[in-house]
């Protein structure tokens, strides 16, 4: 079925998720503050809008993509917002990675409005995007997720309800949790590995098919091994993704030990320079503190 969808916020995960919406035979109105990637889906097929307001006036399905959770409230709740010029009975999709508590208040405000929304954050980076072959993690009711999935199904290749409104970025929260400090445990072990003298060739043949093996080490060990960063998923992104993780555990209650340190590493990473690389080069922490050599 073709749905005319607005899309906001063409970065580098929402830019191939719009082509791939068109691509499905969607018609898309985007908006994205940024000339470049606009240009590039007009080229597509796709129309533009002059402020979220106008993406609203013109489609009953918003997707927003965006950094955190302040460009979220500001493009759905303030001036020239989505809510400004959104219709009863549309449907806002949130698939920005953001605070859990953030998405319950931009949620509230859109019922009040009669909107429904869904927050869907999604996983697997810029080739899980090109791909169409994202994870996507969704709260938001029951009949709404049923109704759209369809068009999820488009940009991912796993589309699981979790709960209610908020629990999509829970899982996000929790998925980035164990992605950096999986990054972080392969880049210790590897760097021993090295520093006694062991091929990481090897060592990855070696342990890839056991215990250890894991989707973090072989989408990452290429870059890892080759000292290059190019980013799919940038460390400055991750580090506002390990700080809603940790804003939501102050929340809850639930003391993140392993994940404050992780937090810490990053933090330091960013403060060097390093936040546009990809997050694989958590690693370099590491690399840095052992003195080991450009490659591992």
């Amino acid at each position: 079925m073709n749905t005319k969808i607005g899309f906001i916020g063409l970065g580098i995960m929402g830019k191939p998720m719009s082509k791939n919406l068109i691509k499905a035979g969607h018609s898309l109105v985007v908006y994205d503050i940024s000339a470049q990637p606009v240009e590039e889906l007009l080229e597509a097929g796709a129309k533009r809008a002059g402020s979220p307001k106008e993406v609203a006036q013109q489609c009953d399905v918003i997707i927003t993509m965006l950094p955190d959770s302040p460009q979220v409230e500001e493009v759905i709740l303030g001036s020239n917002g989505v809510l400004e010029g959104i219709t009863p009975g549309s449907v806002i999709i949130d698939m920005s990675s953001i605070a859990p508590s953030v998405s319950q208040k931009v949620a509230a405000q859109a019922q009040a409005k009669g909107v429904d929304m869904l927050d869907a954050p999604v996983s697997g980076g810029e080739i899980g995007a090109i791909n169409a072959e994202l994870a996507i993690m969704v709260g938001g009711r029951q009949e709404t997720f049923d109704r759209y999935v369809g068009i999820l199904r488009t940009m991912g290749k796993s589309v699981v309800r979790i709960g209610d409104i908020g629990t999509g970025n829970i899982a996000k929260v929790a998925n980035q949790i164990i992605v950096a400090i999986n990054i972080a445990a392969v880049g210790e072990a590897f760097i021993l590995a090295k520093k006694a003298g062991v091929d990481p060739e090897l060592l990855f043949q070696a342990i890839r098919g056991g215990l250890a093996g894991s989707k973090v080490m072989e989408t990452k060990i290429q870059n890892i091994k080759d000292d290059q960063y190019k980013p799919g998923f940038k460390i400055k992104l991750h580090q506002k993704d390990i700080k809603n993780a940790m804003q939501t555990a102050a929340e809850l209650n639930v003391p993140l030990p392993v994940t404050s340190l992780v937090q810490q590493m990053i933090g330091g990473l960013v403060n060097n320079g390093k936040g546009e690389m990809d997050h694989s080069a958590i690693v370099t922490f590491v690399k840095d503190m052992a003195q080991e050599g450009a490659r591992i």
